[in-house]
């Protein structure tokens, strides 16, 4: 996405090391539930692109016009659901990174590379 929006003028200052989450714990959940969050969005992407097989309203102009309507609505249209999903994605996907490269920072380490078991091990010890 070309568009500049508030995820990725923070993306890019995280990225240039102007910002991070100075706290390794949060860094480490909210990359987690980022990653869950995608997950839910996928799952609701899917949805979305069933809703754009209208049918069933009848064989008359009108019904027509409102099966085009609810497609649109549903995947042909900038502002579709459709569409505001990838945005959201694209969003989560950036806030992920942000955390990311926190965690990077403080631990030293990627976080994909910081499997839970070895997170929580480290914070009891």
């Amino acid at each position: 996405m070309a568009d500049t929006t508030a995820y990725s003028t923070l993306l890019s200052q995280a990225r240039a090391g102007e910002v991070y989450l100075n706290d390794e714990a949060a860094a480490y959940h909210m990359f987690k539930a980022c990653d869950q969050r995608l997950t839910d969005l996928d799952k609701i992407l899917i949805t979305s692109q069933r809703a754009q097989n209208v049918s069933g309203f009848g064989d008359f102009d009108i019904a027509r016009q409102l099966e085009a309507k609810f497609r649109a609505q549903a995947g042909n249209d900038p502002n579709s659901i459709y569409e505001v999903i990838l945005k959201d994605i694209e969003a989560v996907k950036q806030l992920r990174e942000v955390f990311s490269i926190s965690f990077k920072r403080i631990a030293g380490k990627d976080i994909e590379n910081a499997n839970a078991l070895d997170y929580v091990t480290e914070q009891v010890s």
